[in-house]
């Protein structure tokens, strides 16, 4: 039960944290510049308790997913890390990022939903779809706060090359990350 509770409480925090400035903005300039030291050991604190009562938690069948979703979830992270990824460069934005308005949220989107395909257990719906909702709050919460977005300039296409290859490093990490904490990735 404890694990449940450092669960739920880690994924309250990051809503907190996350959605205090946009929601409180007031209260939150008032924090000055240390409520930035705040903001960091809020999202530290809860990622810490997430991950902790993730792994402890029981494992609570839901459903079942068939093998091939695998397949589509390592298909849609390696679009999550591109798409996540496509808001780095200040200034002008590689391809993807003169299209949609808020690439990280998009990728946490897209991350949260190949995540949900492929993990049929309570905590993993409970953890997933609760980041899912996160993002998608988070892109309204800016939306109403900041008005129309101005298309940001197309960055040369040497900036879509280095993404494309951060985007490889970073999903081979990441799968190896994985792989040692004993979840394969590519089945097995």
């Amino acid at each position: 039960m404890l694990y449940w509770a450092f669960l739920i409480i880690g994924i309250l925090g990051w809503f907190v944290v996350h959605l205090f400035k946009r929601w409180f903005p007031d209260a939150r300039a008032k924090l000055g510049n240390p409520g930035k030291g705040f903001v960091a050991l809020g999202v530290i604190v809860s990622l810490v308790l997430i991950v902790v009562g993730y792994r402890g938690v029981d494992y609570i069948p839901v459903w079942q997913p068939p093998f091939f979703l695998t397949h589509l979830n390592n298909l849609l992270m390696l679009l999550a890390f591109y798409t996540y990824g496509a808001s780095a460069a200040k200034g002008a934005k590689v391809w993807l990022g003169t299209k949609i308005r808020h690439p990280q949220l998009t990728g946490v989107k897209i991350w949260a939903t190949a995540h949900l395909l492929v993990n049929g257990d309570l905590a993993a719906i409970i953890l997933f779809g609760s980041m899912l909702a996160w993002a998608v709050i988070s892109v309204i919460t800016i939306n109403k706060a900041e008005g129309p977005w101005q298309r940001p300039e197309r960055a040369p296409i040497k900036k879509e090359i280095v993404l494309i290859g951060i985007t490889i490093v970073l999903f081979t990490i990441v799968a190896l990350i994985h792989n040692w904490l004993g979840v394969y990735p590519f089945g097995g």
